[in-house]
């Protein structure tokens, strides 16, 4: 592994949602610049929590977080908006009533002045969005709300990208053109924490790895290491994808 120090890092995070109760417990992660940084694990492990601990949406009882070397636990999220830390959540990540292009100005409420010269890098990112810049958000499909909502996390040329679960509910080619568009983001310089519930393709795309259980970590290394590592494959991976076929199912 690289000598550089991490763009961000959780050192030794016990986290939760409730006094008392603890969704992480001693779990720590940490990602360097240009990274691709997958986080997996069963249902219940934490994923979202360790994501949300991040970004400022859920109480960190003890350990750190730190920013290109910086101490910023529990800052506001738009604190850590305007330090270059962009988090786009599972659910409700677009303003269904506005459009393509007024959701992306939404994106750059913090900086108004540049929107002119954000907006052309995105659309030459997310060509079909600007083919479609005056279409409501609301009438998107899954896989294009999704491809706005990751837009719009970019306008603030953020230097971290946290993605909860950007495939969930989509279909298999939605899936594999939101991981091909996730890996096209992250060359471009963005070093992207994303929470994935389709672990296999996960592994494949990501430089590196975390598997959580129970809050804390299980393993964590290169990404097709730990996809052909027997411990991960037999504890994990075969769980895992029987909990996204029976949630596809219930969708």
């Amino acid at each position: 592994m690289s000598t550089e120090a991490p763009v961000i890092k959780a050192d030794h995070l016990d986290a939760g949602y409730l006094p008392g109760i603890n969704i992480l417990n001693d779990c720590s992660l940490e990602a360097r610049k240009g990274e691709l940084v997958g986080i997996i694990g069963p249902n219940g492990a934490g994923k979202s929590t360790l994501l949300k601990s991040l970004f400022g949406l859920v109480n960190i009882r003890k350990g750190t977080v730190t920013l290109n070397g910086e101490d910023v636990t529990s800052l506001r999220t738009s604190e850590l908006v305007r330090k270059g830390v962009g988090f786009v959540p599972q659910t409700n990540n677009v303003f269904p009533s506005l459009s393509i292009e007024e959701n992306l100005q939404m994106g750059l409420f913090l900086k108004p002045k540049e929107f002119t010269s954000r907006i052309a890098e995105i659309w030459d990112l997310f060509p079909m969005l600007a083919e479609r810049r005056k279409q409501l958000a609301g009438s998107l499909s899954g896989g294009e709300r999704q491809s706005v909502a990751m837009a719009r996390a970019l306008m603030m040329n953020p230097s971290v990208l946290l993605l909860d679960e950007p495939s969930a509910g989509l279909s298999p080619v939605r899936q594999d053109e939101t991981f091909i568009r996730t890996r096209q983001i992250n060359r471009t310089g963005v070093t992207i924490i994303m929470v994935e519930q389709n672990a296999r393709r996960c592994l494949q795309i990501c430089d590196r790895a975390y598997v959580l259980d129970q809050g804390t970590n299980a393993y964590e290394g290169p990404g097709r290491e730990l996809a052909n590592d027997p411990r991960v494959i037999e504890l994990y991976l075969g769980t895992l994808a029987t909990d996204v076929e029976a949630k596809a199912k219930s969708e």
